[in-house]
């Protein structure tokens, strides 16, 4: 039976709900699901986002212009000479993307002096509640280099997009009452702001030192 675009994001709340690696999730979306048929709109399905990461068939990355925590327009040519460590979430998320960035932050720290020369954005997947001032107030808990960003929805799912990143908002019960299903990976870009790969979730700082460490010397 062919996996729908309902399924994949019911299976990415289940995830959630159970505690299982979202890699694991994503890796049996794209091994037990037959072609899926086009989309109505224009904007891929949840299961074509994640089939075109792990198969490595689609490009990934790509120009974007966003707001720092500070009310900044950045781009991601601001962050070229850099080897840049990038993780799409949200503020109000309970545990798993605090986890994820804390992770982030203690592998920066494990790396020393060559953390220098590397930058971790987090940009939000809830636009709508992700102000500039409330990223500033999140992002202060982590590592001090770490640059919050967000924008209006259609730049957020632009960027999204073009780093194979789901998200979606689920179990609304009022307007600013809800959570934000999405995957959950680290994406690598070398200094010349070219994509490198990804990293899956629930890694432990010790080995995403390890994968920022090797790739340091890619341009």
């Amino acid at each position: 039976m062919a996996l729908s675009d309902g399924d994949a994001r019911s299976g990415v709340t289940m995830a959630r709900r159970l505690g299982v690696s979202r890699f694991w999730l994503a890796l049996a979306c794209v091994l037990f699901s037959a072609p899926i048929a086009a989309n109505e709109t224009a904007e891929p399905s949840a299961t074509e986002l994640i089939e075109g990461l792990l198969s490595g068939r689609e490009p990934v990355g790509g120009p974007f212009e966003l707001t720092d925590q500070t009310g900044h327009r950045r781009t991601d040519a601001d962050f070229q000479g850099k080897l840049v460590v990038i993780y799409f979430g949200y503020t109000y998320c309970p545990d798993v993307c605090p986890t994820e960035l804390q992770s982030i932050s203690l592998a920066l720290d494990k790396l020393g002096a060559a953390a220098d020369t590397v930058q971790p954005l987090f940009i939000t997947v809830d636009p709508g509640r992700d102000t500039p001032a409330r990223l500033a107030d999140f992002v202060s808990s982590f590592h001090p280099r770490l640059i919050g960003l967000t924008g209006s929805l259609a730049e957020i799912r632009k960027t999204a997009i073009a780093y194979r990143t789901f998200f979606a908002k689920n179990g609304a019960t009022t307007a600013d009452h809800y959570s934000v299903d999405h995957t959950g990976f680290i994406y690598l870009l070398g200094k010349d702001g070219r994509y490198l790969g990804f990293l899956p979730p629930s890694l432990s700082p010790d080995a995403i030192a390890d994968a920022i460490r090797a790739r340091l010397g890619a341009k």
